[in-house]
Order: structure tokens, then sequence, then C-alpha cells
């Protein structure tokens, strides 16, 4: 259980979430030993207090979930996230302007973030691989790689789809050992994140962590 706990970054975006909901979240993630919580920036030194003690991440979002935002306005958030204890940034890249294909504009914004942090944290760039074409998922992952991110990430999972197999292995196969895979939006249980874990993605995003473990505690069991 450990193992794919490890794996497992357990996410609380909703816009309604609460400083309860957080608390929550915070004493799922030391119960299971999950690899991070995820929050809105705006949690993050909450969370990082609740998690005191612990050697679970606090990650965050940037540019979330459109990722429309200005270069200077995401480097700004990553920046202020760091501050406030952020251990991980997840950003959103500039989806449109990688679909009008320009593509230093989506490489220089990303590289903006991983600048912000200048290695004070990992960066996990989010490509929402639901409203790319396979030739954009590509140039994506070729984009991430050059400017310097840790992580190709699926989905915010607000968008028209969450992580798939398929998309798994794209990914896997453009930036192989290079860059880090987490496979997010849609994945509620255990089977689901099994998948995702041998398609390549060594990281998984999600709400429904706990039911996750549960199941694979059920299948062991």
């Amino acid at each position: 259980m450990k193992e794919l706990a490890s794996m497992i970054d357990h996410t609380l975006l909703k816009a309604e979430a609460t400083r309860e909901m957080v608390y929550q979240l915070c004493n799922e993630a030391k119960k299971y030993g999950f690899a991070a919580v995820c929050v809105n920036p705006y949690y993050v030194k909450l969370a990082k207090e609740y998690l005191k003690g612990s050697n679970i991440k606090v990650a965050t979002v940037i540019g979330f979930p459109l990722g429309a935002n200005r270069k200077e306005t995401k480097a700004f958030e990553a920046r202020r996230a760091i501050e406030d204890g952020a251990d991980e940034i997840d950003m959103v890249i500039n989806i449109g302007a990688l679909k009008d294909g320009d593509y230093d504009l989506v490489r220089e914004d990303i590289e903006a973030v991983v600048e912000a942090v200048k290695g004070k944290a990992i960066v996990k760039v989010i490509i929402e691989a639901c409203i790319l074409t396979n030739e954009e998922k590509v140039k994506a992952c070729q984009l991430c790689e050059q400017a310097g991110a840790d992580f190709v990430k699926t989905s915010t999972g607000f968008s028209t789809g969450g992580a798939t197999i398929e998309d798994i292995k794209l990914i896997k196969e453009v930036v192989g050992d290079r860059l880090k895979i987490k496979a997010s939006g849609g994945i509620r249980d255990y089977k689901r994140a099994k998948a995702m874990v041998e398609a390549g993605a060594s990281r998984i995003g999600a709400s429904a962590s706990v039911n996750i473990i549960e199941g694979y505690i059920q299948e062991k069991n």
C-alpha cells in the first residue's frame, strides 16, 4: 500500500473548499502516506502548517485551470506559493498559444515558472491533453523538456476529459525517462490508477485517493 500511496497527490481544488476540508485532506494524507496534498494557492500556507512534522509535500496549481494568464503572472504566483511553503508547482500551459503554433511563447511561459522557483520546487506542467491533437501533445511534451520542467501532467480535471492510457503511453514515448509523468483527471479507483502506472505514470493526481487505496487493500486481501 505504501508504494502506491507514495505515488498519489491527494487533491482538493474545488472552489468551495474550506479550511475544514483542507484539514481532512491533510489528515488523510498522513494516515495513508500520500506523496503530497494538492491545494489551491490560498491554502498552501495552511496545508504546510497542518502537515508540519510529516514528509508529505504541499503542491499547488498555477495559472489554473485555463492557463491563459501572462507568464509574469504565473511566475509571481509560483514565487508566492514557494514563500507560503509549496514544494511542488503544477502549472497549466498556454493552450491557445500552443494551438496557434506560438511555441516560443509556450516554452517561455514554462521557463518563467521554472526560473521563478529556482530549484526550490519541482514543476509539473499540465498540458490538458483532452483538448489537444496527438501532434500538439507531442509538441507540448517537447516544450516541457526544453523549458526544464520535471513532469508532464495530463489534465486539470476541469476540462472535457481526464487522463487516458493512450495519452500516458504517448507522453512516455516522447519524454522517455527524462521527465516524469503525472496522470490526473478521472482516476477514481485502484484499477484505473494501476493501469496508469503500468502505462508509464509515476504520479497520480486524484481526489478519490482514499478510494484508490481502499480498493488496493481489498484486492490484496
